[in-house]
């Protein structure tokens, strides 16, 4: 198990399912980029988080704690650019 992600990836899952907005833009619609950016952190959080590890390089790299974080930060940059 790998806590950092695993905390990441329930953070993210609870954010969104308690405050349902922060996927919305200002005028109430879906935020389609920062919701995809938002679900592959929670995704790779939750795999890399449980101690799985696919055993295919492209699908490795896209589950990884690395990519949970450049996920995040993609959000938050679009997060913030809004």
């Amino acid at each position: 198990m790998h806590l950092p992600s695993l905390a990441l990836a329930v953070s993210i899952m609870l954010a969104g399912t308690l405050y349902p907005p922060l996927l919305a833009d200002a005028q109430g619609q879906a935020d389609h980029r920062l919701a995809l950016a938002l679900f592959w952190a929670m995704s790779a959080g939750f795999v890399r988080g449980v101690g799985f590890v696919p055993r295919r390089a492209p699908w490795r790299w896209l589950f990884s704690g690395p990519a949970a974080a450049l996920a995040l930060a993609v959000a938050l940059a679009l997060g913030l650019a809004r």
